[in-house]
């Protein structure tokens, strides 16, 4: 199981190129350039990831509402950008959200849905206004569309890594998870 799950991180720490995150829209239409960029930045996919790893430890109605609040703020934050509303520590904040959220999900502290889902929804509205910040050329709607798609299947995908490993073995996996989590996060920081 753990051997999964490093080989796992390995594949989206390699499959992550920073060179490759912005499709030209006018080459690869709006959609595609919104989709593609959340899928292309290590810091977005260890986030998104972790949100959905921790909705799926605190479980019940946190599977769907914790994903939701993200991707919901999310496009306020996106709506933000393009009206030009100023938003302090955009960049930092981002990197706050994957240490926060992999150190919550490593320690899987006994939370309430509201309190996660609000927690997430802070971070994701510095998560949206960076892509709106970052849409270049593309359509905003179909921009929007793309990376809110992307997003929510990311925190599929860590959802469902996280129901996967619900077993006693499991927890402790999805603990190391949070913790490779916030180290991936910290390893950004100073790389950055």
């Amino acid at each position: 199981m753990f051997r999964r799950l490093f080989a796992a991180l390995v594949i989206v720490a390699a499959a992550t190129a920073p060179a490759f995150a912005h499709l030209d829209p006018l080459e690869h239409g709006s959609f595609a350039a919104g989709f593609s960029h959340p899928l292309f930045g290590l810091d977005h996919i260890l986030a998104m990831l972790a949100v959905g790893l921790w909705a799926a430890s605190v479980g019940g109605r946190a599977l769907w509402a914790v994903p939701a609040a993200f991707v919901a703020t999310m496009a306020l934050g996106f709506g933000a950008a393009l009206v030009g509303m100023p938003l302090p520590f955009v960049e930092p904040v981002i990197l706050a959200s994957v240490i926060f959220v992999g150190i919550m999900v490593a320690l899987a502290l006994p939370l309430p849905t509201a309190g996660v889902a609000a927690t997430v929804a802070f971070f994701a509205l510095f998560h949206g206004y960076a892509h709106g910040g970052e849409m270049g050329e593309a359509g905003a709607f179909g921009y929007a569309g793309g990376f809110l798609v992307a997003t929510a299947f990311l925190h599929a995908a860590g959802v469902g890594l996280g129901r996967g490993l619900a077993t006693t073995r499991g927890v402790i996996a999805t603990r190391i998870a949070g913790g490779v989590t916030a180290f991936g996060g910290l390893w950004l920081v100073i790389a950055g």
